[in-house]
């Protein structure tokens, strides 16, 4: 999944917005926080599609041939997936 700068920074705001319309934060410094959440997702979003390419991999790799799309390439995505995301410790 690949997010430009454009819908990051979308994201951000929607984000920054929805915390402070249910008055969950309130910002001392909106163009900081803006910014973290900016740096944030972009990181989020750089680690989800290098796992997507490792466990992508994995899978294509295996002896047996896996269509995509199968319910066991499904089940050994999402198996893989939350094995490295919880390595990244997201």
């Amino acid at each position: 999944m690949i997010f430009n700068e454009d819908r990051i920074s979308h994201l951000a705001h929607l984000m920054q917005d929805r915390l402070w319309q249910d008055d969950l934060v309130e910002f001392i410094d909106e163009g900081q926080a803006l910014r973290e959440m900016k740096r944030v997702l972009t990181k989020y979003f750089s680690a989800v599609d290098e796992i997507d390419s490792m466990v992508r991999n994995k899978i294509y790799s295996q002896k047996k041939n896996i269509p995509e799309g199968s319910r066991d390439w499904d089940i050994l995505y999402k198996k893989y997936f939350e094995e490295e995301l919880r390595k990244k410790q997201f």
